[in-house]
């Protein structure tokens, strides 16, 4: 069975993308998988890295705005259209799947309309407009929030599966995260990230937050504070004294499923797939959503998981240290609400939607 998987831009179509392949792997180890990406995306780094050969097309994303980059955007499609056409012609896979971003336009559209077995997954609770084109024209979506529904109107069947993510994540016990991390078991474990590259508006906030829990005897925090803000944090950090042993601060987490295990509260940006290995961990969160993020789709996520209980919602625009230690203070002292929002999480979780998206997606190539 030959399968091109395509998504690209950012990791939050990469990952899901590596994800899906690694998981048809699993069940057919026979597959052969192949991803296509673009050279300025961050797929051509972390695909093969991965193990996948990936192969490039010349396409571009077009601006929300008439522009000259609007006509180049519309030369690139061609262009892209071409690249596809010669992939298909050439690799004839039996599947191709779409995990969103532009790139994956050309090469699910055209497999699409040669009658190639084709689907996509949407990660957020309000879809890309290229997964929106495409459900005119693939068999299936595979819808990581409920709420993206009614926003497909073409004729593929939705499937709420929740989405993929790395196995890692569900591999590891709180004891083994403390261990790791060398923090005590008797205390709260807040975890603050702000993405991979950290969010200066939460480093703010953080700061004030982990002032004033600094010495407590109840809670420990682990904070991320992106690369390139870790400088300023820890001088910041210094000019105030420095912090009790019980607050943590590193430029980055490598050990994310580690990190996780420990955690028994997290303050998040509200990236699709980060809310999803927050929820198949039963983790309660404080989410700030990026304001820049396309469609304002990282709110909608966010909305989505205050709306089952498992999560604060506060606007960046509102973002303060105040609102975020009250915020905090309040689930440290009631107990009972934490534990209804690990309780919400964990039945907002979908541990399996890699498992269900790989085995559904298999199954069209069967019929």
């Amino acid at each position: 069975m030959r399968v091109i998987i395509s998504g690209g831009g950012t990791g939050g179509h990469i990952y899901p993308a590596l994800t899906i392949a690694d998981t048809i792997k699993r069940i057919a180890p026979e597959a052969e998988i192949r991803f296509v990406g673009t050279t300025h995306g961050l797929e051509k780094d972390l695909v093969p890295r991965a193990g996948y050969p990936i192969d490039f097309i010349d396409v571009q994303g077009f601006q929300r705005r008439l522009s000259l980059d609007t006509l180049r955007s519309i030369g690139k499609l061609f262009t892209g259209l071409y690249d596809a056409k010669k992939l298909l012609d050439e690799y004839q896979p039996h599947l191709v799947i779409g995990t969103g971003g532009y790139v994956c336009g050309p090469i699910v559209f055209l497999a699409a309309l040669k009658g190639i077995p084709s689907c996509v997954q949407e990660q957020n609770a309000m879809p890309g407009v290229t997964n929106k084109i495409l459900s005119y024209f693939v068999k299936k979506i595979f819808l990581g929030y409920k709420e993206a529904d009614k926003y497909f109107k073409g004729k593929a069947q939705k499937i709420f599966t929740g989405n993929p993510i790395r196995q890692e994540i569900l591999n590891h016990r709180r004891v083994e995260g403390l261990k790791f991390f060398q923090l005590e078991a008797g205390k709260k474990t807040i975890l603050i990230a702000g993405g991979s590259l950290g969010a200066a508006s939460i480093n703010k906030a953080a700061f004030w937050l982990e002032k004033n829990l600094s010495g407590r005897d109840d809670v420990q925090v682990l904070h991320a504070t992106g690369k390139k803000n870790y400088e300023a944090y820890a001088k910041q950090i210094e000019e105030a004294g420095g912090f009790k042993s019980n607050i943590h601060v590193a430029p980055y987490l490598y050990d994310m499923p580690l990190a996780l295990a420990a955690a028994d509260l997290a303050v998040f940006r509200a990236g699709a797939i980060g809310l999803a290995e927050l929820t198949a961990k039963g983790i309660p969160s404080i989410l700030i959503p990026f304001p820049f993020a396309t469609a304002n789709h990282q709110e909608f996520n966010a909305r989505a998981l205050e709306a089952e209980g498992a999560a604060h919602v506060i606007l960046d625009k509102d973002l303060d240290g105040d609102i975020l230690l009250e915020k905090v203070e309040h689930l440290l002292m009631y107990e009972e609400e934490l534990k209804k929002m690990k309780l919400a999480a964990g039945k907002a979780g979908r541990p399996k939607a890699a498992m269900e998206i790989a085995k559904q997606a298999i199954a069209l190539v069967k019929k």
